[in-house]
């Protein structure tokens, strides 16, 4: 396979890969066992759905309050060493969930230290993007990433399983201890990558942006996206596709409507799997029609729009858990066309010395409104009841056609802007 080849030929990025790998295990290592063991401590409550989104929450906001120093931050200082730096913190903070185990009663730990893995995590994602395009060359790119997104949604799926599969077999508390060695590995593995001082993508391509690191601040990276609309249109998209919490709503469909397992976590696990695998086949399919060029890929996001759609809808529809893997699946695959293809735009587009700040500002864009449909959703749910929540799953189908038409519509100026820019004079 094509990602076998790339993995073998590029060591440095195999490294990298390897490293989100277990990264990522460790992220989605325990979200069933936190889940669940928050729908257990709200039983009878009428507060379950707000304690819920208020899980995803702890795990957007603080990210997204983070965004505008993390983005600074990898374009300062030095990426690998902040993997690194990231990575055993966050060993740390999982470990503090140890105490959140012991009762209802430590219900609120869960949150602090939920507050504290992520918060740190929100350095990690921006720094591993911009160093992307330092051990890949060009052409490697819309591969490379792809193999990313689909690293993202198999360990999604991968470790969710394994974490409630741990944790029913050894307890809570050796899934976190196992959680927490997961980020150590991770660093182990990002200490042994070299990078080289010029980004391979860059290589015969164009000439970089020389720029003091003294003078890569928050502020000039905001300029930056204000010059250049096609940046600007490709952070919009992961924060357009965003509208609805898939978390909330998956999370009430596994643990209150289709009930397999203790609790629901076999079947919240079979719901997580099927996102999981949605995100993996979407990619890989679109993948056949790119030629890699930044108009071909934008008009693949226009697809990935269509797919977000109708699993919306699909899903609001569906009356059985068969159904709800289907339609979450085919939520999935549009949500990770659209986030392959803007960041490879955004690798493809921007110098290296904003990437970091570029990437900070995508990541915070799609929390900001992942955060707010989180509460959005949660208020909701408790408002009409978890029996009529395909009601709620419904109106985000719909609502999602507003950033499908303005992403049409952004396409369809690009377009006419670099068509001009390109156009002979008679």
């Amino acid at each position: 396979m094509d990602y076998i080849r790339l993995l073998r030929s590029n060591p440095d990025f195999a490294k990298l890969w390897a490293a989100q790998v277990v990264s990522l295990l460790g992220d989605w290592f325990n979200t069933i066992v936190i889940s669940a063991l928050i729908v257990v401590y709200t039983e009878g409550t009428n507060y379950q759905g707000i304690a819920v989104s208020g899980y995803l929450i702890a795990r957007l906001i603080p990210p997204l309050l983070m965004r505008p120093y993390a983005g600074v931050l990898a374009d300062r200082f030095d990426r690998k060493r902040l993997l690194i730096i990231s990575d055993v913190l966050r060993a740390i903070a999982v470990l503090g969930l140890l105490i959140a185990t012991q009762g209802p009663e430590y219900l609120p730990l869960i949150y602090v230290f939920t507050v504290l893995q992520f918060l740190i995590a929100s350095i990690f994602e921006p720094a591993r993007n911009a160093l992307m395009p330092s051990v890949l060359y060009r052409d490697q790119l819309v591969l490379g990433n792809t193999l990313s997104s689909i690293t993202w949604s198999a360990m999604l799926a991968i470790g969710a399983i394994i974490g409630g599969i741990v944790a029913e077999l050894f307890g809570i508390q050796v899934a976190l201890i196992i959680d927490s060695g997961t980020f150590l590995l991770s660093a182990v593995i990002v200490m042994t990558l070299t990078v080289p001082e010029t980004p391979s993508s860059e290589i015969g391509e164009k000439a970089r942006v020389v720029l003091d690191k003294s003078k890569r601040t928050f502020l000039d990276g905001v300029r930056y996206l204000f010059k250049h609309p096609a940046t600007a249109a490709a952070i919009f998209v992961k924060s357009g596709l965003s509208i609805g919490s898939v978390d909330a709503v998956l999370i009430i469909y596994g643990t209150q409507l289709f009930v397999i397992g203790d609790q629901g976590t076999t079947s919240l696990a079979i719901l997580w799997t099927a996102f999981g695998v949605g995100s993996i086949i979407g990619p890989i399919i679109t993948n056949r029609f790119s030629d890699g060029s930044v108009r071909v890929l934008r008009r693949l996001v226009i697809v990935g729009f269509m797919m977000v759609i109708t699993g919306w809808i699909l899903w609001g529809l569906s009356p059985s858990l068969e159904l709800a893997v289907l339609a979450v699946m085919v939520r999935a695959m549009g949500g990770s066309v659209n986030w392959t293809y803007s960041s490879v735009i955004i690798q493809k587009i921007v110098p290296d010395e904003y990437l970091g700040r570029m990437f900070s500002l995508d990541f915070a864009g799609f929390e900001l409104v992942q955060g707010i449909s989180a509460i959005t959703v949660g208020i909701l749910i408790d408002a009409v009841g978890t029996g009529n929540v395909s009601v709620i799953v419904l109106g985000t189908g719909i609502l999602s056609f507003i950033p499908f038409t303005i992403w049409i519509w952004a396409v369809q100026q690009l377009d006419k802007r670099e068509d001009a820019l390109t156009k002979t004079p008679a």
